[in-house]
């Protein structure tokens, strides 16, 4: 058995070791846990979660009003709960909210004339990409490269002068 006194550690006492098996299931268990919005019971507590997870923050824009601190994310989720207490569907909550600042406070905007270019603008994008690389490969071919009529002997000559010049070196290297 190794001494750890010699090694300069001290064993935990039994008292220690409890505290801290509890300190660390404490942590573990309390960050599952969720708390209930207050005013809410479960069901609408549930909505409620649901309905700020899908709506955007409109100062932060790449964020939900529940993962953002913004003061306006603050009062559009008092503003969700407290439909939600008075008993308002989630579609009459998000009309109310859509009314109020617009399509873009929903992270999933619905299909219709003025959104129709947000849905299809990327693929849009993405043929008018294919179009001009497809127009590019085509006008930077490489040009067509014409055979000449070549001389046989004149090619022939400088061939054979070529290699008698290489024999010659590997001559004087050896």
């Amino acid at each position: 058995m190794v001494d750890l006194n010699v090694m300069g550690i001290r064993p935990l006492g039994r008292v220690s070791f409890v505290a801290v098996v509890l300190g660390v299931l404490a942590v573990l268990l309390s960050t599952g846990v969720q708390a209930q919005t207050p005013g809410l019971n479960e069901a609408q507590d549930t909505r409620y979660h649901q309905l700020i997870s899908e709506l955007r923050c409109l100062v932060c824009q790449n964020q939900t009003i529940a993962e953002s601190n913004a003061p306006l994310a603050l009062d559009l989720r008092e503003q969700v709960r407290r439909q939600l207490a008075e008993g308002r569907s989630n579609e009459e909550i998000a009309g109310y909210l859509t009314d109020r600042y617009g399509d873009f406070v929903l992270y999933r905007p619905p299909f219709k004339a003025s959104t129709a270019l947000l849905w299809a603008g990327p693929f849009l994008l993405l043929l008018a990409a294919l179009w001009w690389a497809m127009r590019w490969m085509r006008n930077t071919r490489a040009p067509v490269v014409r055979r000449r009529d070549i001389d046989e002997a004149a090619v022939q000559k400088l061939l054979a002068e070529t290699r008698a010049a290489l024999a010659a070196q590997d001559e004087t290297k050896t």
